[in-house]
This record gives structure tokens, C-alpha cells and sequence, in this order.
């Protein structure tokens, strides 16, 4: 080995260590999402709330840890809940999204079709964090998702793409820098600002036809940077910069998915915006 590509594995050692510190700690502790409470596959949807919602984690996230607080959240609303796993990298367990998202937008698809199938509805709601804010964008795009999704809400996404302040715009200083990150966990190389897959994705437009779109942002994201990356336009998108709705909201990435109400009543807002009311700092007590 070239005596510069060993120095590529402290860098690529480093992103990863940038994206770890964004999730929870109980990542270690847990693998699949339960068979209780949310992904009750018995559930049928009500007539407040005709779609079943499915929750997309994000990158070395899981099913479970990612939406400890926000399934409960919903379900306590009366909607019926599921979650999955994707993008696993094989001998690595618990924490999920690594592989090739377009490969994991392959494993969403199965799954909303499989939660359609249990619950006789004809569409479902997505709602995602980060990378899984992100990701189902090529299922509407590419896998024909849009005839089978109603709104889709992005918790924090990478949509443009990200710099993880900066640290990308040294791999043009390390050539093959970006073919090792790829071949030790292809996800995060989907995700760096100037991807092939981003330009794909993104290519002719960010959204599609018939889908409503919601995008929730911070501006203390120190994951998904400039956080303004994170914003789509299309005719039929909702862009909300969270500090707009309660100035004293210091979320930042990770937090924006894991546990702030404020979010969780915006999201609520996206889901049935018939019955939606003002987000507010008192949101956090709703």
C-alpha cells in the first residue's frame, strides 16, 4: 500500500467518526424494530387517519433506536406505525444504513409494499431521518413510490448532500480517497456533496408529481452542512427551519429526529395538515 493510502484510513476513519457521534448511543443495543407497539402488522389505518406511516431511520441508525420517541409519538395519535432496517453491510450489526442507497431505496420499496399489503391501504406516509430523509426521494423518483406514497417528511435530510463541515473538500487532496470510502460503506459515499448518486437524484428536478413534501431543518446541523442543503424546491414543498418556529430550539442534527416535540408536532402538521395547528415553542409540551 502507497504510503498516502494509509493516510486515507485515519480520514475515512475520521467521517465515520463525525456520522457515529450524530446518533444515539443505544444503537448498541438494539437491531430490529418491534413486534409490538409500532410494526403491528394488525393495525388497519383509521378513517382520521387512512395511511399507515412508515419510518425510515438514518445512516448507522437502526429500526428501533431511531424512533424511540417519535413511534409512540404518533401512535398515541392513532396512526398505524412502521419501521425498517436498511443498507446493511454484511458483519456489521445493529447499525444500519452503509450500503448503496439505491440498494436501500430497493429494500423501502419492498417494505411500503408490504405494509400496504397487511394494512389494505392504497397509499402510505413517509417520514425520515437524514439519510433516511433522503433516500426514499430516488424510491418516488425511480421505483415508481410516487403512486404509492401520499406525503413524504424529511427530518434533517441531505438531499444536496453534505461537506460534514468541511471535512469532504479534503478528499480531492487524497486521491482515491472517495474509492476507499466507497468500498468500506458505499452509503456514506452517496452522500458527500457532488456524488454521482446525488447528481443522479437530483437530476431534472427534486420532486415529483403527486407527492407532498416537507423538509425540517436546524440550523445548528453540525452533520448535513450548510444545513440550507437540506432544502428542496418543487411546486408542492413545505421548507420549515425549525429556529422560525421556536428561536430557542438549539436541536441539532441527531436531536431533531431523536426527541424534539417541536418537530414531532410539525411532523403531525405534515401528516394531516386538515387538522394541523401552530407549531410553537410550547409545541415541546403538546
Amino acid at each position: 500500500m502507497l504510503p498516502w493510502k494509509r493516510l486515507l484510513r485515519p480520514l475515512t476513519a475520521l467521517l465515520l467518526t463525525a456520522a457515529v457521534a450524530a446518533v444515539p448511543t443505544a444503537a448498541a443495543h438494539a437491531s430490529s424494530a418491534p413486534t409490538h407497539g409500532w410494526n403491528d402488522y394488525s393495525c388497519r389505518p383509521s378513517a382520521a387517519h387512512p395511511r399507515p406511516v412508515v419510518l425510515v431511520h438514518g445512516t448507522f441508525a437502526n429500526a428501533t433506536d431511531n424512533w424511540l420517541t417519535l413511534a409512540p409519538y404518533l401512535e398515541a395519535r392513532g396512526y398505524c406505525v412502521f419501521s425498517l432496517d436498511y443498507g446493511q453491510l454484511p458483519g456489521v450489526p445493529l447499525v444500519y444504513g452503509l450500503g448503496p442507497i439505491d440498494k436501500s431505496a430497493e429494500q423501502l420499496q419492498a417494505y411500503v409494499d408490504k405494509v400496504l399489503a397487511a394494512t389494505g391501504a392504497t397509499k402510505a406516509d413517509l417520514v425520515g431521518h437524514s439519510q433516511g430523509g433522503m433516500m426514499p426521494r430516488y424510491y418516488l423518483k425511480f421505483l415508481g413510490g410516487a403512486a404509492k406514497v401520499n406525503t413524504f417528511v424529511g427530518i434533517a435530510p441531505d438531499n444536496h448532500g453534505t461537506t460534514l463541515n468541511g471535512l469532504t473538500k479534503l478528499l480531492p487532496y487524497f486521491p482515491g480517497a472517495e474509492d476507499v470510502i466507497a468500498s468500506a460503506a458505499p452509503g456514506l459515499a452517496d452522500q458527500v456533496a457532488g456524488s454521482a448518486f446525488l447528481a443522479k437524484l437530483n437530476a431534472g428536478g427534486d420532486t415529483v408529481p403527486g407527492v407532498h413534501y416537507t423538509v425540517i431543518a436546524t440550523r445548528y446541523d453540525e452533520v448535513v452542512t450548510p444545513y440550507t442543503s437540506q432544502f428542496l424546491s418543487g411546486s408542492d414543498v413545505h421548507n420549515v427551519l425549525i429556529q422560525n418556529l421556536c428561536s430557542a430550539d438549539l436541536s441539532e442534527h441527531a436531536l431533531l429526529g431523536l426527541t424534539d416535540r417541536i418537530v414531532f408536532h410539525e411532523v403531525a402538521n405534515a401528516l394531516d395538515p386538515a387538522h394541523a395547528g401552530a407549531t410553537t415553542c410550547l409545541s415541546a409540551l403538546s
